[in-house]
């Protein structure tokens, strides 16, 4: 197993599959053998773009595909623990992106699946394996600047409201919170743990999709600030503040950055040499589970994945947002 090729498909052809295809396409010992979409002629296409060997416009046919060991589901959230669980059924490892699914309940009904089919299955939150949050995660755990007591985080772009988008659809899962406000309750969740208390305000569209989410995450000593928003671009930062020293993440700190040490008015910023898009770090990450055998991972656990949802459930809860 230890050379073996990991023969990929990808379930749901938007825009994060596109990404996602590209990395691949850089990574060793991996490869695209299928997509599929609803629609044969997307699927044509991006099967020609990505030199994809299939294209099925049923995601079943994909799921039953013998070839395939692993599936990438790029899908609406809401079709998340649907698409997974099918993949799951036939014994393909799962890869799928964040958020896991619409509520704590399915993932864990996922992660069930994934058990009694003894199939590697793991939350495509690509944060968490970038080499820059790795190097936050590690002074944070070190304690290198002393104690972490203050986290600011916040995603926001400004969107046109287009209720064809699903960006904006309440009933897939459209709306800040659960499309990019995930990130900054992943960065207070993977260096803070789960909050003491919570407080939260949002604003809403028309259609009943929160238009912004405004956060607090209460600790023993320590808050944390989150933001996220589909009314404004915002500087997207994540911003440490530690007993000795301030460490940012720089702009999109939920994607490929650089990180910025201040400490006695000084300050030093690191680049991380990034080449790919960033989606790599967590495809070669499921790719040496599947080669080892393994059945969930030791930085994307199930655990945390049920933290993660669970704290958007305590945050929907509050400002009183159901799907």
């Amino acid at each position: 197993m230890e050379n073996k090729t990991i023969k990929w498909g990808i379930i749901g052809l938007g825009k994060i599959a596109n990404k996602f295809a590209t990395d691949l396409a850089t990574i060793e010992d991996a490869e695209l053998v299928a997509v599929a979409s609803r629609s044969q002629e997307n699927a044509n296409d991006f099967a020609k773009k990505y030199n994809a060997k299939k294209a099925y416009n049923s995601y079943e046919a994909l799921a039953k595909d013998p070839d395939i060991d692993a599936v990438y589901i790029a899908t609406p959230h809401s079709f998340h623990k649907e698409h997974s669980i099918l993949c799951l059924q036939n014994k393909k490892a799962v890869l799928c992106e964040k958020p896991f699914a619409m509520n704590l309940q399915d993932v864990s009904e996922m992660i069930a699946v994934a058990k009694e089919n003894n199939t590697l299955l793991m939350e495509a939150l690509w944060t968490y394996f970038l080499p820059h949050y790795d190097f936050v995660l590690e002074i944070i755990q070190q304690e290198k600047f002393g104690k972490l007591q203050e986290l600011k985080a916040d995603f926001g772009f400004y969107t046109p409201y287009n209720t064809d988008s699903r960006v904006f659809k309440k009933e897939v899962g459209g709306g800040s919170l659960l499309d990019i406000g995930i990130y900054p309750i992943f960065a207070a969740l993977s260096t803070l743990g789960k909050p003491k208390n919570i407080k939260a305000e949002a604003t809403f569209f028309e259609n009943g999709a929160d238009s912004s989410c405004s956060i607090i995450f209460e600790y023993e000593n320590a808050k944390a600030h989150l933001k996220s928003t589909l009314l404004e671009n915002t500087p997207t930062e994540a911003i440490f503040t530690f007993e000795k020293a301030i460490v940012k993440i720089n702009t999109k700190f939920h994607e490929p950055s650089t990180v910025t040490i201040i400490k006695n008015n000084k300050e030093e910023t690191i680049d991380f040499g990034y080449e790919t898009i960033g989606y790599s770090y967590e495809t070669e990450h499921f790719n040496h589970l599947i080669r080892k055998n393994k059945k969930e991972s030791n930085i994307m656990t199930f655990e945390f994945s049920k933290d993660l949802m669970q704290t958007l459930d305590d945050v929907r809860k509050v400002i009183g947002l159901e799907y």
